[in-house]
């Protein structure tokens, strides 16, 4: 088990002041630590971004790779051992421009981790230009005139290219989003948590008094099996002209997930299988 201390480094955060990131980095350290989920038996990996600083600030293993390409590493990763606990985290220029078709497919797909992106809006690491999520009419310093572009909705693709577990938190709201990121990390499949996150350098029109005014939580009355109710949720944020934003778990079910199907893991990890030396050896010698 592990505890707030134990998962806290030496390393101090390197974000700027107010930034939605510290209340993220606290839910998700929270939920580790509650979750008893031993430290060397977890590893995050992230892309490239402000974002992907977090593995630098959580006492566990992690893996800083290419830039959107936090996913097919943490699901390598996942598969060579399906016994370890995976979190991925990107912002929303990260995992939802350059690391897109990674997005997609990781749905169909439904291996075991926890996908967390830290959405502000902006490319913030490279101070302010649009991103997939900054909205239509945005000015930012790539669209000074204001942007062109819809905005990506990542919960409808979510859901429709076959998600188990689609949740959206907000940043402002440190335990709701603790509590979601415990329901992801036990859900046996891919969980993918959107976080609403303020960026107060150089998002100006998404801040957290804008979010406040417009967000509400889904109650107990919301069934998150009914796949049609999720979707129109999902929509939600754009057809009501960014006046009514729902957060929490959209949609759930449960599916088999990638490699409790897969013939190679059915007896142990892949890395607990004995290495075939011999194989290896005459394959290198075919190429030398």
């Amino acid at each position: 088990m592990s505890t707030m201390e134990e998962l806290t480094t030496k390393e101090k955060p390197q974000w700027c002041p107010g930034c939605g990131n510290f209340s993220l980095h606290m839910a998700l350290k929270g939920a580790l630590a509650e979750l008893g989920i031993p430290r060397e038996k977890t590893v995050i990996c992230t892309g490239i971004g402000c974002a992907s600083k977090s593995n630098h600030y959580i006492n566990v293993y992690g893996y800083e790779s290419l830039h959107g390409r936090s996913i097919p590493v943490a699901a390598g990763i996942k598969l060579a051992n399906h016994e370890l606990t995976i979190i991925a985290e990107s912002g929303d220029g990260d995992g939802y421009g350059i690391g897109s078709a990674h997005f997609l497919h990781s749905f169909r797909r439904n291996i075991d981790m926890t996908y967390i992106i830290h959405d502000n809006g902006v490319y913030g690491l490279t101070t302010g230009q649009a991103s997939p999520m900054s909205q239509k009419g945005m000015k930012t310093k790539s669209t000074p005139h204001g942007n062109l572009e819809t905005q990506f909705n990542p919960l409808a693709v979510a859901i429709a290219t076959g998600g188990t577990f689609v949740a959206r938190v907000f940043a402002g709201d440190i335990m709701y989003m603790k509590d979601i990121f415990k329901q992801a990390i036990l859900h046996k499949g891919f969980a993918f948590v959107d976080v609403l996150q303020p960026c107060v350098s150089f998002n100006k029109l998404n801040t957290y008094q804008w979010w406040q005014q417009r967000i509400y939580k889904l109650d107990n009355t919301y069934e998150s099996k009914d796949k049609s109710a999720a979707f129109v949720k999902a929509l939600e944020e754009t057809t009501s002209n960014y006046e009514k934003i729902p957060i929490g778990v959209f949609y759930k079910e449960e599916r088999p997930t990638y490699e409790s199907e897969a013939p190679q893991l059915k007896e142990k990890p892949l890395v607990k299988h004995e290495l075939a030396i011999d194989a290896i050896e005459k394959a290198i010698d075919e190429f030398i």
